[in-house]
């Protein structure tokens, strides 16, 4: 029998939670809804985005802001790029970290080597940018090469070589995405290297004395027992990619082919906050999907364990 001042009555539990319900409905609930609403109004804010409609142009009524986050070239510039950005810095990001797990788990000096991989997460986001700015710095008119990457491409006889204002979107592109690699590699090798730390000895020894290569043991042993961690790490950076926008506006403001979708929305906050606001609710639609698919998988790990 449960002793009469250990029963709680039906809002006990609820009387719990308060603070945190509060707390996530301030921050959280209310200003997700105040921004759908602010996506349909114009750039006061104060009538409906149907006043910017252009006569004799398309017009979604309420909804203009939401054609423009979804037709105009700069946003679809935009929205390759971050495509472009999941489909390449993602898979390198993760690759890169589970490789330094890999490999700094096996020299003497483990904690040194992990130390100098993690030390770029160290540097704020915006420090890292300036830095690579005048790593990948062009003089112009053919001056002396004060970035240390042309300075080293001259020295060898090459030709300098513009990174950041190429006519190559591409390049401009790929030079954006070695930062990322660089700041989120460490943060990767981090987890993936604790997830390494549990596979069972046992399996690796057993796997050894049969004859099994170090390159099979890694794919046939570690590599499936650590997938859901990956999994877990992948989905992780691609909230963060969708949601890239310091290093792009240090680095290029979003000029020669770089725009992104965070980007996009700063520059219309202050000039027309209606179209702002609906390019962050898209910014919010396209995280979802990503966000139930962790949720899914904690799920699943829950139900295992």
């Amino acid at each position: 029998m449960v002793p009469k001042i250990m029963k709680q009555g039906t809002l006990t539990p609820w009387f719990y939670l308060a603070a945190a319900i509060i707390i996530m409905f301030v921050f959280i609930v209310y200003p997700t809804i105040n921004t759908v609403i602010l996506s349909l109004k114009d750039k006061t804010g104060t009538h409906s985005a149907a006043v910017d409609c252009t006569p004799g142009e398309p017009c979604w009524g309420m909804f203009e802001n939401y054609r423009y986050a979804l037709t105009n070239q700069d946003m679809l510039q935009a929205l390759r790029n971050n495509a472009l950005w999941i489909l390449l810095t993602v898979p390198g990001t993760v690759g890169a970290g589970l490789m330094f797990a890999v490999l700094t788990d096996r020299v003497r000096y483990e904690k040194l080597a992990k130390t100098i991989v993690f030390l770029p997460m160290a540097i704020s986001f915006v420090g890292a940018s300036i830095i690579w700015r005048f790593v990948y710095y062009l003089e112009a008119g053919g001056g002396p090469q004060i970035g240390v990457l042309n300075a080293i491409i001259t020295a060898l006889g090459g030709q300098p070589i513009a990174w950041l204002t190429n006519k190559s979107w591409i390049v401009n592109n790929i030079s954006l995405w070695v930062v990322w690699i660089w700041l989120w590699a460490g943060f990767c090798m981090t987890i993936l290297s604790a997830a390494l730390r549990g596979v069972p000895t046992e399996l690796l020894e057993a796997a050894r004395v049969d004859g099994a290569t170090e390159w099979q043991v890694f794919w046939r042993i570690m590599f499936p027992i650590i997938l859901p961690t990956i999994t877990v790490v992948a989905t992780t950076m691609t909230i963060n990619v969708l949601k890239v926008f310091d290093i792009v506006f240090v680095m290029t403001n979003g000029l020669n082919g770089t725009e992104v979708i965070a980007n996009r929305m700063f520059k219309f906050i202050v000039t027309n906050q209606g179209r702002s606001m609906a390019i962050a609710v898209l910014l919010i639609i396209l995280t979802i999907p990503i966000m139930i698919i962790n949720v899914r998988r904690f799920r699943e790990q829950e139900m295992i364990r």
